[in-house]
């Protein structure tokens, strides 16, 4: 069974019906107000004329009967007062105006002696209209006879003829609220349902269509805007992503086929003294097979929730990571001359990162270094701008304007000197970079005149605890 409760009307689903129904709300509630408000004060401003003339006009018949100076017919009070009568103790009309004329007392009100005037509605009165009456007594003794004045009440506020013009003056006043409402919240709305409509058409096979962004700097065309840039950053990132799967697969292609060549070759000579050499070819391509998927993971999870970023003291980071990198030794068939690592490092930089990706970029931009160089690799530590500005240089062969970007791009390729690979995957700098991005920093190829000099620029903290603990914790 459903519980018994209030029901509740269903609102609109519209945002143009809702804002025409809080219209007719507030339109109904102002013009019953304003209705009111127009009713109340025409009936008051007339009563408070036609009483003060018809007053007028009584008190100075009043006075012609104290003074005996009537006139028979009375002639018509000023402001139109046309009915007047002098009634005497016993109720009978002894002087009145043409109009008032054999007509019975206006009004069977007498007023008492301590209170010589009354005003008074009469309705229906003779003829079945109303009447604005003012009763005045003549003098205060028992027998003083009454005069009577009235005036007709016009025949718009006789009835509820007033009422009904400001009802139907409200119900337009309503409607056409309701109208204008209706037909500016819908032109306000088009270019909304035009960008909604050219959305619902986009398709991820087909990300360049744009909705289309009206004149002006109202909401409507901020929102158009904005989901335009949106879908340029979607567009952008399928395409980064379809490009990253088509380099992926070609790199992987390469590692797999030896890998399994190498296998096949060992399965059809299993009792060969060659298949160590095989067996080595084979786990060396599963070595380059693995470092691939395991780099490829590391991108797929750089700026995610996965890591949980802590305070880590940079300075010594790097300076551990320059422990760790040693320079291989040159081999007897390298003409190559041993590397020297040159090092500056300031210390006490904190700030706020996963530590294993950073670790991971700074040991990518050593490895960079030192499979490029030719003598030496410098690397510079310093602070600037609230920021930690780490350099790694080498004297190898540089890199041109055009390509530096392109180093960056995951599996990158050039056709120089430092296309010599040492059974990297290719992803070194793209991790290194996407990590720099991810910790909201960023990593640049310098302009130099010889070499390669890369520059990582990140933020540091500035908790002011931050320092203390930096200056206090070793390298």
């Amino acid at each position: 069974m459903r519980p018994v409760g209030r029901h509740r009307l269903p609102r609109p689903r519209t945002i143009r019906g809702r804002d025409t129904l809080i219209t007719v709300v507030v339109a109904t509630l102002v013009s019953t107000v304003l209705a009111i408000g127009a009713d109340v004060l025409i009936r008051s401003q007339e009563s408070d004329f036609a009483f003060t003339r018809t007053e007028v006009a009584t008190r100075r018949v009043s006075a012609a009967v104290r003074q005996g100076a009537t006139q028979n017919p009375l002639p018509e009070g000023p402001y139109g007062v046309r009915l007047l009568q002098v009634v005497d103790a016993g109720r009978r009309v002894t002087n009145a105006s043409r109009d008032a004329a054999g007509l019975p007392p206006i009004s069977a009100v007498v007023p008492p002696p301590d209170n010589r005037l009354q005003r008074m509605y009469a309705c229906p009165a003779h003829g079945g209209s109303c009447l604005t009456v003012v009763a005045v007594r003549v003098a205060m003794a028992p027998g003083s006879p009454v005069v009577y004045g009235a005036r007709p009440v016009p025949a718009i506020l006789a009835g509820p003829y007033l009422e009904l013009i400001l009802t139907a003056c409200a119900l337009l006043l309503v409607s056409m609220a309701t109208w204008t409402t209706w037909q500016v919240v819908g032109r306000t709305l088009r270019p909304v349902g035009a960008v909604r409509g050219q959305l619902a058409e986009i398709s991820i096979s087909d990300l360049s269509r744009r909705v289309p962004e009206p004149a002006g700097e109202d909401e409507v065309a901020q929102l158009a805007r904005t989901a335009n840039l949106t879908l340029d950053r979607l567009e952008r990132s399928v395409r980064r992503q379809q490009q990253f799967a088509s380099d992926a697969a070609h790199e992987l292609r390469t590692p797999i086929t030896a890998l399994r060549l190498n296998l096949e070759e060992i399965a059809l000579r299993p009792g060969d003294a060659e298949v160590g050499e095989a067996a080595r070819a084979a786990l060396l391509s599963a070595d380059r097979l693995e470092g691939i998927v395991a780099d490829l993971l590391l991108l797929a999870q750089i700026g995610t929730a996965a890591d949980i970023p802590e305070d880590l003291d940079f300075s010594g980071l790097v300076d551990g990571e320059l422990r760790a990198c040693r320079p291989a030794a040159p081999g007897p068939d390298d003409r190559r001359p041993a590397i020297a690592v040159n090092a500056e490092l300031a210390p006490g930089l904190h700030l706020r990162g996963v530590r294993a990706q950073l670790e991971r970029l700074v040991d990518n931009l050593l490895d960079n270094a030192l499979k490029y160089a030719a003598t030496t690799v410098d690397v510079r530590l310093d602070r600037s701008d609230g920021d930690a500005v780490l350099t790694v240089g080498n004297d190898g062969p540089g890199i041109p304007p055009a390509d530096r970007e392109r180093v960056f791009e995951r599996f990158a390729r050039l056709d120089t000197a430092r296309s010599r690979d040492a059974g990297g995957t290719g992803l070194g700098l793209a991790i290194a970079r996407e990590v720099a991005h991810a910790h909201s920093g960023s990593l640049v190829i310098d302009d130099v005149a010889s070499g390669t000099r890369l520059t990582l620029r990140l933020p540091l903290l500035t908790e002011p605890g931050a320092q203390a603990a930096s200056d206090a914790s070793p390298h």
